[in-house]
């Protein structure tokens, strides 16, 4: 992403500051030795920051849907970064310096935002534009001396360029099928023979009035012990249904009760346990 940052503000400066001229466009560090070396004009682009936008971030994953809607893929959005430039023009004469400069805000100026139809390689990936900003305050933790005292050279008239650029996290999490249908819950009444044997036999190792879970019955039901007669009552919750190849959907006994005199009125006070319970 960087090097394309890089490529970015070359072909802006080439095309909008310096007008096909013959003034070298560089990237390197305006230290003492390079100076010292230096032949000709020139326009250096020296990178010395890079750091996370925090004002745009977005802490969460997002969801990658397919044609039909549904998700297939969810990954973390894109993050933008903040690479801050050290423009400087090097002449022979201030005054030539200074034309060099007022070009190059103007074309920095002309251009604060570059779309995403505008942009390549990886910059055009996440389908996000690219902001450029130049003389904006500095932050409290740095100043442009600091920087030219750290390259060991002269202060001298420059620009503080700072460009926003987004780059992909190729990171992905696990993901659920869709969901078909809404949750539903009710009351289940156990009228088997079978299963009512087997909550008797369960009664006695309840507690609290409750009991253990039995074997799923008849549409997949999960029955309480504590029955009278030839019926027991417990309330079953549904899930939603994920998806209809699936040969089993996963079931939630949420409540267990006494026996009720009218099963469509239980008593208040009821206490819910989860248990999970298979229904095909």
């Amino acid at each position: 992403m960087i090097h394309e940052v890089d490529e970015l503000l070359e072909k802006l400066v080439k095309k909008d500051a310096l007008n096909g001229s013959s003034v070298e466009l560089v990237f390197d560090a305006p230290t003492k030795d390079w100076v010292a070396r230096r032949n000709g004009p020139a326009v250096d682009l020296y990178l010395y920051d890079i750091r996370e936008d925090l004002q745009r971030r977005v802490p969460a994953w997002e969801d990658q849907r397919g044609p039909d809607g549904t998700v297939t893929a969810r990954s973390l959005p894109p993050k933008r970064f903040k690479l801050s430039y050290l423009v400087t023009a090097w002449t022979q004469r201030p005054e030539d310096e200074h034309r060099l400069l007022s070009a190059l805000l103007s074309a920095f100026i002309r251009n604060p935002m570059i779309k995403p139809e505008n942009l390549e390689g990886s910059l055009a990936e996440p389908n996000l534009p690219v902001y450029i900003d130049v003389g904006q305050p500095p932050s409290q933790d740095r100043s442009l001396a600091d920087v030219w005292s750290a390259l060991g050279g002269e202060l001298k008239p420059s620009l503080d360029v700072v460009v926003t650029a987004p780059i992909m996290v190729t990171r992905i999490a696990p993901y659920g099928p869709p969901v078909r249908s809404a949750p539903t819950i009710g009351l289940a009444r156990v009228t088997d023979p079978e299963m009512l044997a087997k909550i008797a036999a369960n009664e006695n190792g309840g507690s609290n009035g409750g009991a253990k879970v039995g074997k799923p019955g008849k549409a997949g039901k999960a029955v309480a012990a504590g029955g009278e007669g030839d019926t027991a009552v417990a309330a079953v919750a549904t899930p939603a249904d994920t998806s209809a190849d699936e040969g089993a959907v996963g079931g939630k006994v949420l409540e267990f009760v006494p026996p009720v005199a009218d099963p469509a009125k239980p008593p208040p006070g009821m206490s819910l346990r989860v248990h999970r319970v298979n229904r095909r």
